[in-house]
């Protein structure tokens, strides 16, 4: 810090995360409403979940987001943004990818109990927009990926390739997990 001072921090460790602004041939975005503890509401959110499967790349992770959440699979991808959603006091990154060329997908593993209200809808882009200007969508992953689609998608603006580097991606909570020899099938359990 300035004048050589110090100050503690603490931070929030984090896995990570992956986003899909999944947007088909008819200009719809797909959306999942999901409820948020935190801020005890079902928010609009774009399908996305946790790198915390060991090994796993983050369009792999993507890929399986967007088959469970939403039951679907997708042709193209490709990367809108990495974000850092609060970086006052957490790690936590989000790459964010568009996926186009959408089919609908089976036999896919659904997700638990925690994600037992989840529900899917496809909404026109441009609602998508109008729902965030008018307080409706608020989650800042969903806000960023909904823009950066429609920038990329109806203005021209070139995203980068899938397999782009993401440095953003935290590090520190999955090396502790793997020395610990934790899992990602393994709760640890406090008593």
């Amino acid at each position: 810090m300035p004048g050589g001072h110090t100050a503690d921090r603490e931070v929030v460790e984090h896995f990570g995360a992956v986003a899909i602004a999944a947007v088909d041939d008819r200009g719809r975005i797909g959306l999942i409403r999901q409820y948020r503890h935190c801020v005890r509401q079902r928010l609009l959110e774009l399908p996305a979940g946790l790198l915390d499967i060991d090994g796993e790349d983050e369009l792999e992770a993507a890929r399986r987001e967007l088959a469970e959440e939403a039951g679907l699979a997708a042709e193209n991808w490709s990367v809108l943004a990495d974000l850092v959603t609060s970086p006052g006091f957490c790690e936590e990154a989000c790459r964010v990818y568009l996926a186009t060329g959408l089919s609908e997908v089976t036999g896919v593993d659904s997700y638990g109990d925690e994600e037992a209200d989840l529900t899917f809808d496809w909404v026109d882009l441009a609602d998508a927009r109008r729902l965030i200007l008018a307080g409706e969508i608020t989650n800042s992953i969903a806000v960023a990926g909904i823009f950066a689609a429609s920038e990329a998608l109806q203005r021209g603006g070139t995203p980068r390739a899938a397999d782009a580097p993401f440095e953003l991606r935290p590090t520190s909570l999955p090396r502790r997990r793997r020395e610990a020899g934790i899992t990602p099938d393994m709760k640890k359990i406090s008593r």
